[in-house]
């Protein structure tokens, strides 16, 4: 205890320093506004911004991505509640309640309890990082290259697992996101691959360029198929508060949702997505009176928003401490982290403390700026959304655009961009989530360097996987849920979580 005392007390001397006060409300800030216009998304932001933050300081960027990550979660609410549009992917089950609210003249309640759900969920979250952060490194002290390979095995399988829509196109995904990470040189031979002689991919694909393509484009394209009304956002916001008997009905949601949350979030392949879709679900079936659900019912806008920001915390634990990114978004700051030298996995809390601590404790802060600043705000996001879609997105476009070029000043890069554009809304209209993609994609190399090194330390023998208990119970455990998960029972009853009536 008088270590993580110390540790946090550390951390709390990085975070309150000016200039990670600043990256961090810089972080919240434009969190919540890409969190408020829709169909961009902070998966999209992250791959645009990183560029930016080639030349600050590793813990500044860091706090600033991470900012933009939890930030997203709690500014997709707005955009939710007041419009029926979901700023993001995980403030899809908001809608569903917040906006028939907003319909009933209490748009002020819905986004106020979102405000206190996610700062109350982001707290305990926070706290949990701290928490298991030092046990965990622990026992990733004792992973070697076979247990470090069948653990990433595992985190790919929870992704197909826990993936949205069929599992077998979830599988489809992962094995072509291990593909595209195989183009370029050899990682040992340095001998030239899958490049077909094209001198700008002799070192590969970038994971920016495929993020932004896949995720930014191709959501930006979907989006523009889509019309929709915007007549709540011309009425006035009154009433901000919510009631004590709202207060009252939300206090177990936010609880269980943040439990929820926190759980889901730590699993590879989970995150905030699924952790708003379970935590919706499973309030609908502990709720006296199911039917409220869908009608406006405030625990239905309290629960999922607490889940959502909770994972979107707890998702960094696996990062930090076993160096294994458990979503499509901390595979891009697995990336961050490698520009600016640092390797993800348990060396961080031991040879970087102040940044490890650093980030927990800007966590805490960036929660507290988050309710601070954006209820005041409120007003300003709604003129915002009134700016017109052919204006709006264009100039995101120009933005994804001029950030790939910077990268590496390649207008290769841009067109690869846009062909993975073109590739993610394919996916996206035959139902092949792209998620499970990115991640093999980010996994893929570290998993092939892994497997070598076993496998030289094992003199050839493939059985070392299988003789060594971590990594043969990692991989037994990724079989009997692949297996559970292709069980006809189980798929019917998987599907159930993303039913959004």
């Amino acid at each position: 205890m008088t270590d993580l005392l110390a540790n946090l007390a550390l951390g709390f001397g990085v975070a309150f320093s000016p200039a990670n006060l600043a990256f961090c409300m810089i972080g919240t800030l434009v969190g919540t506004l890409i969190g408020v216009l829709p169909g961009v998304g902070p998966l999209a932001t992250i791959a645009m911004l990183l560029p930016i933050t080639f030349g600050l300081p590793p813990v500044g960027a860091l706090i600033m991505l991470a900012g933009i990550y939890y930030g997203s979660q709690y500014g997709g609410s707005t955009t939710s509640i007041l419009v029926n549009i979901p700023g993001e992917a995980a403030s899809v089950v908001t809608t569903l309640d917040g906006h028939q609210m907003a319909l009933q003249g209490r748009a002020g309640p819905a986004l106020a309890i979102a405000a206190i759900g996610s700062f109350f969920a982001g707290c305990v979250a926070t706290v949990l990082v701290a928490a298991l952060g030092a046990p965990l490194t622990s026992v990733a002290l004792l992973f070697g290259p076979a247990e470090y390979f069948s653990l990433m095995v595992l985190g790919l399988i929870f992704a197909v697992v826990l993936a949205k829509g069929s599992v077998v196109k979830a599988l489809c995904m992962i094995l072509l996101g291990l593909m595209l990470s195989m183009i370029g040189s050899d990682i040992e031979t340095g001998q030239s691959r899958m490049s077909f002689d094209i001198p700008e991919m002799a070192d590969g694909i970038g994971f920016v360029t495929v993020a932004m393509g896949v995720f930014g484009f191709a959501e930006i394209m979907r989006n523009l198929e889509h019309t929709s009304s915007r007549d709540v956002v011309n009425a006035k916001l009154t009433g901000l508060m919510p009631t004590w008997p709202d207060l009252k009905a939300c206090a177990p949601a936010i609880g269980r949702g943040t439990l929820l949350g926190s759980i889901l979030g730590i699993l590879p392949g989970g995150g905030a997505v699924i952790a708003a879709f379970a935590a919706y679900t499973f309030e609908k079936k502990v709720a006296k009176d199911p039917s409220r659900f869908g009608r406006g019912a405030i625990e239905g806008v309290a629960s999922p928003e607490s889940a959502n920001n909770a994972a979107s915390q707890t998702s960094f634990i696996p990062l930090l401490t076993l160096g294994i990114p458990p979503n499509a978004v901390m595979a891009l700051m697995v990336g961050a982290m490698t520009i600016h030298g640092i390797v993800p996995g348990p060396q961080v809390m031991t040879k970087q403390p102040e940044l490890f601590w650093g980030m927990i404790a800007s966590m805490w802060i960036g929660n507290a700026m988050l309710v601070i600043i954006n209820l005041p705000l409120v007003g300003v996001w709604v003129r915002l959304l009134r700016v017109p879609y052919r204006l709006l997105y264009p100039a995101i476009m120009m933005f994804c655009c001029i950030g790939v070029y910077s990268i590496n000043n390649s207008p290769f890069d841009v067109l690869i961009t846009a062909a993975f554009g073109l590739v993610g809304y394919w996916l996206a209209k035959h139902d092949f989530e792209p998620a499970p993609m990115l991640l093999g994609f980010v996994l893929g190399p570290l998993m092939e360097e892994n497997l070598r090194r076993a496998m030289l330390i094992a003199r050839g023998d493939p059985t070392t996987f299988l003789t060594r208990p971590i990594s043969a119970g990692l991989l037994a455990l990724a079989t009997l849920l692949l297996v559970i998960a292709l069980l006809p029972m189980i798929r019917a009853k998987r599907e159930e979580v993303f039913v959004e009536e």
